[in-house]
């Protein structure tokens, strides 16, 4: 059940389309005219071009041979695997206020009309918007709780719902797998982390995939009132849910932080703020990982065949498809000080495209790096999951999630396959899939039998 859309205040309403202009309508007439002056240029193609959003690694290519630092009209790259990796591990570089990479003054004007009751999953303070000092406390406490439930432990809690989530797929054939399986794992895994009750999961899954696109550059107004509309129901779902469990705590990670105490004790914002970055960091990744996976090795059989011979891979198997087909494609920093990367000098406040996926397939650090290979010794140097103190919170949880429900899954239907071309999401910055058809030949031989 999907709850009603909460009413906007005037103001809520000015604020939105203020942020919309300042964040995504300047950047869509910058994107528009560069088209129409450089209709060839690889950044303008990355974000407009549907051809290349469906497949960007041959444009990828071409800029990481470009140079490891590129410097472009109102924002800058990083495109190779020591390039991205000393970017995210400087102290030099700051998240640029989740604002992708926006001038210093545009920044500071969005963050001046932001609508706190409709935050974003990148917006202050969620830990994808800070730097040190505060993002060292937030993500201490948060990282804390992670660890006192331990992802280790969280394995047997894992193959229960796999387990659940398979019984549920319909006794057919076909059927489509980020509805019935790639979706549905990571939801569960994340509303039992939240405490959220069942009758909530489909409205969280829709909030959660509208208010995922805020991460995208460029976004039409259509888009992003609706992002907001959904970010908003949740941000008043979670508000009502955190006063719940501070009356009624449970064991729950949302429990845990509103019963904080001293001064660890966290403000009510900062606790919902924690909801949407577990629900970004452990579902949006997740899901597209599984699907991404499922793709790959109906498209190489041979590595399915390896998985089958050595069911101990499946971990590397997690790792090499987070190489392969990033789930996030690249992220955004500012340089905080004049800093030299690549050899290259960086002036303060340049914003920078911090390219994930380009440098995942770097040949400088990866042996033929646009072959999928499961057993590929270097796989997890990858820098899917960002590195530094930026690092994703939720990266053991994702990898225990799709290497669980990937081995169960296969182990379930043999021959599954994909039997379609899936469709895929209309983001940029994270690639996965809205639907994606498979069958499995067992299941198909049965039947006509």
């Amino acid at each position: 059940m999907t709850a009603a859309p909460a009413r906007v205040p005037a103001l809520g309403r000015a604020r939105v389309a203020g942020s919309w202009m300042i964040d995504h309508g300047i950047t869509r007439v910058a994107l528009r005219a560069g088209r129409r002056r450089s209709p060839e240029d690889p950044f303008i193609r990355l974000q407009l071009d549907p051809d290349v959003r469906a497949d960007p690694y041959p444009v990828y290519d071409q800029v990481r041979a470009t140079a490891p630092v590129i410097h472009g009209l109102g924002i800058s790259a990083v495109t190779t695997h020591e390039a991205v990796s000393s970017v995210l591990r400087s102290p030099s570089f700051g998240m640029a206020q989740g604002r992708g990479g926006l001038p210093g003054p545009l920044v500071k004007l969005s963050l001046a009309v932001f609508d706190p009751a409709a935050p974003g999953p990148a917006d202050p303070p969620a830990l994808l918007a800070l730097d040190p000092p505060r993002h060292t406390r937030f993500r201490r406490l948060v990282t804390r709780e992670f660890a006192a439930r331990s992802v280790s432990r969280l394995e047997d809690r894992v193959r229960e719902i796999v387990d659940e989530v398979l019984s549920e797929i319909p006794d057919s054939p076909d059927f489509d797998l980020v509805e019935y399986f790639s979706s549905q794992v990571p939801l569960r895994v994340i509303a039992d982390l939240l405490g959220v009750p069942a009758a909530m999961r489909p409205s969280l899954l829709e909030w959660g995939n509208k208010g995922a696109m805020l991460l995208d550059p460029g976004l039409s107004w259509r888009d992003y009132k609706a992002a907001r509309d959904a970010t908003r129901q949740l941000r008043t779902w979670f508000d009502a849910h955190i006063a719940r469990v501070r009356q009624h705590p449970g064991e729950d990670l949302l429990s845990r932080l509103a019963t904080l105490s001293g001064d660890d004790a966290l403000t009510d914002t900062e606790i919902a703020f924690t909801g949407l970055l577990v629900l970004g960091a452990g579902f949006e990744t997740t899901v597209n990982l599984i699907s991404n996976a499922v793709v790959h090795l109906s498209a190489n059989p041979d590595q399915l065949d390896v998985l089958r011979a050595r069911p101990d891979l499946w971990v590397n198997a997690t790792e090499e498809t987070l190489r392969y087909d990033s789930p996030v494609q690249m992220t955004f920093r500012r340089a905080t000080e004049d800093v030299e990367i690549a050899g290259m000098p960086v002036r303060q406040g340049t914003g920078f495209m911090v390219m994930l996926a380009c440098a995942n397939r770097d040949p400088a650090v990866f042996a033929e790096p646009h072959r999928y290979d499961v057993a590929r010794a270097n796989a997890h140097d990858h820098l899917a999951l960002s590195s530094g103190v930026h690092y994703c919170v939720g990266a053991g949880l994702a990898r225990l999630e799709t290497s669980i429900a990937l081995e169960m899954l296969y182990d379930r239907y043999p021959d599954l396959r994909t039997s379609g071309t899936g469709v895929r999401r209309p983001t940029r910055i994270l690639r996965g899939y809205e639907s994606l058809p498979v069958t499995t030949a067992a299941v198909a031989r049965a039947a006509a039998g």
